[in-house]
């Protein structure tokens, strides 16, 4: 956490925590809340949070805190007990825990997923069930893998589906080397646990287009080359690590590279598949890429445990020369990215962003029921920090462009009533009088929140930055 920062209210925060918000309090978000609701009803993931608070009576910052630190401890604590199957050296186990804890933040491939997350969310409760449920299937022991699975799917269940592909695919291969079976059929068979199972028909909405299309990730061929580098690259390396494991008679090993690989292809072509023909684009939504996800925190895994094993050995100085600067490194880009907050936002210490003490003023200051309006594209401006105005105001808003377009993407439905409210608010920085009163007329908008002063409106909160303001 020292080297990744804590930034409990930014970014996919504030798609997940409204949804625990309101099980705590029905009260809030009487408006817009289908572009949460969409993903809380497809995971147990708020309600699990919320009852853990409700019954532990732990506020709920302090709440959310604990429950990311405990997802960190667990994802290298499942890495530790995989390590320990791939490994028989400590230096080797102690090599991939090490490597997968500093490199938390780091981009995987092109899909806009890290490792682990800087915040609580489904994602990285889904993480440490995958690493959990490999490392039993490698234990061949696949009850304890299944509720290692089931339990991640409960959360969040597209990712779940990637890991549940995955053991399936070692399922197969193991079944396959007991029958004396050809390899390619171990390939089909994970085939038949792809998580497609949507209408193949395309929307044909341009508002849905035009959100799908702000999510370039979910295209394979609006990728920069350097990120069909993190496709290729990591089948190569564990193809070649694959290679070594056999000569050195190492099963466990060679067998979780070889299955890596092949996951690797199969996905691969099926992000091919579904990205290239234009009938097929309901499905990109689906963002088959996602399966580098796993591949990456296994891949670390492997990587820092060879690299353990025959370079860092039991040198203290080779361990200081690789992981200070590595931690460096992260800290400096986490910096970067998070500029105008405090690299850990500690429960319970006022925010130092100028925009998200905007926003905990009107939490505390405005009613319930309040709708607010504030330029679609907020979380993009500079020192906002993308951090979200539901979650930590907990207050109703109108869509924005930036993450209401991501439930857009995968829930077309919300289309049209997404766009006809970020044009609504467009363009935003020209707004007047005449422009809050017809949001106030054709919406209920009673709030916003600025950054430039507006004659003839009341704003009882400003600070350097920005102003919340009372429509009259």
């Amino acid at each position: 956490m020292l080297v990744h920062g804590y930034h409990p209210y930014a970014e996919d925060a504030e798609i997940y925590l409204p949804g625990v918000e309101r099980i705590l309090n029905p009260q809030l978000f009487p408006a817009g809340r289908e572009f949460f609701a969409s993903h809380a009803s497809l995971t147990f993931f708020p309600n699990l949070i919320a009852l853990s608070l409700r019954v532990s009576h732990v506020p709920f910052a302090a709440g959310i805190f604990v429950w990311h630190g405990a997802s960190m401890f667990l994802l290298l604590l499942a890495c530790w007990e995989l390590g320990g199957i791939l490994f028989a050296n400590q230096s080797a186990r102690w090599g991939g825990v090490c490597l997968i804890a500093a490199l938390f933040t780091i981009p995987v491939a092109g899909t806009a997923l890290y490792i682990m997350d800087q915040y609580l969310n489904p994602r990285n409760l889904a993480a440490f069930c995958a690493v959990f449920a490999v490392t039993e299937s490698l234990r061949k022991k696949y009850v304890r893998a299944i509720l290692w699975l089931v339990f991640a799917a409960s959360v969040h269940p597209l990712m779940a589906a990637f890991s549940f592909s995955f053991c399936a695919l070692l399922w197969v291969m193991d079944l396959a080397d007991s029958r004396s079976l050809d390899l390619p059929l171990a390939a089909t068979g994970v085939g038949l646990f792809l998580p497609f199972g949507i209408s193949l028909d395309p929307p044909t909405s341009p508002a849905y287009h035009r959100a799908a299309l702000q999510h370039g990730f979910h295209y394979i061929q609006r990728w920069e080359w350097y990120e069909w580098l993190g496709i290729v690259a990591p089948i190569a390396l564990l193809w070649w690590f694959y290679r070594i494991a056999v000569k050195q008679e190492r099963k466990a090993l060679a067998r979780l590279c070889k299955a890596l690989s092949i996951y690797g292809v199969i996905y691969f072509i099926a992000a091919l598949v579904v990205d290239l023909p234009p009938r097929f684009e309901s499905l990109a939504r689906l963002q088959p890429l996602r399966s580098l996800h796993l591949m990456y925190m296994l891949l670390f895994v492997i990587m820092g445990g060879l690299g353990g094993e025959y370079i860092l050995k039991n040198r203290v100085w080779r361990w200081l020369a690789l992981f200070v600067p590595l931690c460096a490194g992260m800290f400096v880009v986490q910096r970067e990215l998070f500029p105008q907050s405090a690299h850990i936002e500690w429960p319970g210490v006022a925010p130092r962003n100028p925009w998200a003490q905007a926003f905990v003023w009107a939490r505390g200051n405005t009613p319930a029921d309040a709708l607010f309006a504030m330029d679609p594209r907020f979380m993009q401006l500079p020192g906002e920090d993308e951090i979200g105005f539901r979650c930590l105001a907990e207050r109703s808003r109108l869509a924005d462009d930036t993450k209401d377009s991501g439930a857009v993407s995968m829930f077309p439905p919300l289309a049209e009533e997404w766009w006809s409210e970020v044009q609504g608010q467009s363009p935003w920085s020209s707004f007047g009088v005449t422009d809050f009163e017809h949001l106030k007329s054709k919406y209920g908008v009673s709030w916003i929140v600025t950054q430039q002063p507006v004659a003839g409106i009341e704003c009882p909160y400003e600070n350097s930055v920005v102003r919340v303001c009372r429509l009259p």
